[in-house]
């Protein structure tokens, strides 16, 4: 890759797993009346063709893991499990009383935190609880996060006894030094028997988070992290850049220097080998940091040209609603975003007392709705277009020219109303979304927000 690019288009911007992004939600005109109205229009309109998704956040962490950006309770006392699964299960219960009809459920997903903190019998009871009042969608997907530290036998058998299909194991590197700084300590053997038990039990899809850009990393350890991921062929990998963003993450991210972080170059160099190994190994790049065999649902979903992309990330179908649960949480109703309290104590208080723990939110107005597609359509198939009058928005022409030098540099090409990024391009995908990102366009932050995009 060109490093003159690198430092060119090396700057702080959104990951857009949402539009607009949250910094650029407009709290003051959101209210849980509307938050309510929208759910309930959006599912009236899809549930009985495509079904909901969950998204449950399960917080607890036994150890703090530094490079870790989510929601999370450090503690060693399991006796809080029960507990926090009596709330969610109440706050799902809040959310089917809105519901005019029997929902029909298509997707769960199990993220945290560390889902695995909770025991097997625990994990189990929540689902059966889940989904005792609901109906399945036909081709429904299951899947959670699992540490490969502690997901156990137990683990893997009880949520598959629930419908479970897939389990996404957080790997980020392999080399100790790497894994001391960011205090993750996991050895190579844990992974493979993680991976190997999924497996043996049924699992059809096993995924393998790896991170570039990690504290104290080489591109050597970059390399070994992926050469011995091939030993074990996950069918999916995410792939992706570590977001430093102490600044918005508190003492987690402060146990190390900004000097212990690779550069930019170092950090494009990392991901563009670990790319090019990836994909002797068999692999297909998926949207921005992702790669699947191509037997796996994901790149099946991308050839289907029904990639998806939200607050999970990539996924292999898309439903118009997505219910969030647990504190942190943030559901998607396509016409407005809402995300739940960020204190345990808060959420289950509210929940208790009837209420839906929403904190602040977003109702999308037209302009957003059709942007939120150009950028989807970025983000899931490097292109968009806008041939169809419902993707046509007054300050087209001027996204264009801001485009214009990325375009002269080669990274996207401009032909009969289609944008389409360039293999050369695809690194600083966020780049080009940021162009049609009209909020931060017109209110450029003062202070830095996001991390950087390279």
């Amino acid at each position: 890759m060109c490093q003159p690019l690198v430092q060119k288009y090396n700057i702080p911007g959104p990951r857009y797993t949402s539009y607009p992004t949250v910094p650029y939600w407009d709290n003051s005109s959101f209210s849980l009346k509307d938050w309510k109205q929208s759910v309930t229009t959006s599912f009236t309109e899809s549930n009985e063709t495509e079904g909901i998704s969950l998204y449950i956040h399960l917080p607890y962490c036994e150890s703090m893991c530094t490079f870790c950006g989510c929601n999370k309770r450090i503690t060693k006392r399991h006796e809080v499990e029960l507990p926090y699964l009596t709330s969610v299960l109440k706050e799902w219960e809040l959310y089917l009383d809105i519901l005019p009809k029997k929902v029909k459920v298509k997707e769960i997903h199990l993220g945290g935190g560390t889902p695995t903190f909770f025991s097997p019998e625990n994990l189990k009871f929540l689902i059966k609880e889940l989904l005792r009042k609901v109906n399945l969608a036909e081709a429904y997907q299951f899947s959670f996060e699992g540490h490969p530290n502690n997901t156990t036998k137990a683990h893997l058998e009880a949520l598959q006894e629930v419908g479970f299909t897939r389990v996404s194991y957080g790997v980020q590197d392999y080399d100790a030094a790497v894994q001391k700084a960011i205090n993750r300590i996991q050895p190579f053997n844990k992974v493979k028997e993680a991976t190997k038990l999924a497996r043996e039990i049924g699992y059809t899809s096993v995924s393998h988070d790896i991170i570039f850009g990690l504290p104290f990393q080489s591109i050597d350890a970059v390399k070994n992290t992926i050469l011995k991921t091939k030993e074990l062929m996950p069918d999916r990998i995410a792939f992706y850049s570590y977001a430093h963003v102490p600044w918005i993450k508190g003492n987690g991210q402060r146990g190390y220097h900004e000097a212990d972080l690779p550069s930019a170059e170092t950090k494009r160099a990392q991901y563009q080998l670990g790319k090019e190994l990836l994909e002797e190994m068999g692999y297909v790049e998926i949207g921005m940091d992702h790669f699947a065999l191509k037997t796996d649902l994901l790149y099946q979903s991308l050839e289907a040209k029904q990639l998806h992309r939200n607050f999970m990330g990539y996924t292999a179908s898309k439903t118009k609603l997505m219910i969030g649960l647990g504190v942190s949480s943030i559901s998607d109703s396509w016409y407005g975003f809402a995300q739940n309290t960020k204190s345990i104590e808060e959420y289950q208080e509210l929940v208790n007392n009837g209420i839906l723990p929403v904190f602040r939110g977003h109702l999308l107005n037209q302009e957003d709705l059709i942007l939120r597609k150009h950028i989807l359509n970025l983000m899931c198939h490097l292109q968009t277009e806008w041939q169809e009058n419902d993707l046509h928005f007054t300050e087209l022409p001027e996204v264009l020219e801001r485009l214009t030098e990325m375009k002269n540099d080669g990274l996207l090409s401009i032909t009969n109303n289609t944008l389409q990024i360039t293999e050369k391009g695809r690194p600083f995908v966020r780049n080009i979304c940021m162009a049609f990102d009209l909020r931060l366009q017109r209110n450029k932050p003062e202070t830095r927000l996001f991390s950087m995009t390279v």
